[in-house]
């Protein structure tokens, strides 16, 4: 098991080049939200811009269209129309990365269209970040193996991991989780107190940030939304879910710092995410 460092990180930062644009740092695509749970996708969108990618796209609701659109102009917008998400957007070679499961809830055409989303990634190669109800959703499909797109990730809690990987035991599950990573190339962030990050070469990341300060509403959205900017940006798994997990944990600790861990929720976490970045690099 490995630490991750200022050390570990700074050996794995992209650079920017003078001469650029916005189409050189990636396109993320985030899938998130409903009528009912707007909240998560919004959390997501904030932080996917906090990134570094070039562009982001929501595609949600109308409702979570126009709360995405007051709160953050620099994202593109894409209408699923409806109540909850059941259409794959159009020309999804646009994407270089997916953001997918916050606050989609659990509708039959919701699972139908999490089934479609993944299988046309599949067959792109685009990597994806799977969170949240995206999680609930595979753990209920017979052949949910085989919807992972190679790079991508997933951002269980113990919740979630419960149900997508059964066992007997933590010890047990973590074993299927490792398992897991080999058989699919794909990376497992657990969250919790001292986050860990699973690799397909049998390997183990152990967070180094982070608080109890963290454990409320819509932390796991920002997370989601951070990571699936990083795989846009030109991250590979690995280098993108340590870096996530431990800006992501930064802010979480200077947020405690500035207000105690009681006095701050996840939108916070959005505004502090700079932090994170800026001790990376400086």
């Amino acid at each position: 098991m490995e630490k991750i460092t200022l050390k570990y990180l700074r050996q794995r930062l992209l650079s920017r080049e003078n001469e650029s644009h916005k189409h050189d740092y990636g396109r993320l695509l985030v899938v998130a939200g409903c009528e009912t749970m707007p909240g998560a996708a919004l959390l997501a969108t904030g932080a996917a811009l906090r990134s570094g990618c070039g562009l982001v796209m929501l595609h949600s609701t109308p409702r979570t269209l126009f709360a995405a659109a007051a709160n953050y102009p620099s994202a593109m917008l894409s209408e699923d129309e409806g109540s909850h998400f059941s259409t794959v957007p159009e020309n999804m070679e646009r994407y270089s990365a997916i953001a997918v499961g916050p606050g989609l809830g659990w509708s039959p055409s919701t699972m139908n269209a999490v089934m479609d989303l993944l299988t046309e990634a599949c067959r792109r190669h685009i990597p994806a970040v799977i969170d949240a109800d995206a999680i609930n959703i595979l753990a209920v499909l017979p052949e949910w193996r085989g919807l992972i797109p190679p790079g991508s990730v997933l951002t269980p809690h113990k919740g979630e991991l419960k149900r997508l990987l059964p066992a007997d035991s933590d010890d047990q599950r973590e074993s299927l989780a490792m398992e897991l990573c080999a058989a699919t190339g794909c990376h497992i962030v657990m969250k919790g107190y001292h986050t860990r990050i699973f690799r397909p070469d049998g390997g183990v990341l152990v967070n180094t940030t982070g608080n109890p300060g963290m454990a409320k509403g819509g932390s796991g959205d920002v997370l989601t939304g951070l990571i699936g900017g990083l795989l846009a940006r030109g991250y590979k798994a690995a280098d993108a879910t340590a870096l996530g997990v431990w800006i992501h944990g930064y802010a979480g600790d200077v947020l405690s710092a500035e207000k105690t861990m009681e006095a701050y929720d996840s939108q916070d976490l959005i505004s502090r995410l700079e932090c994170g970045f800026k001790r990376l690099y400086l």
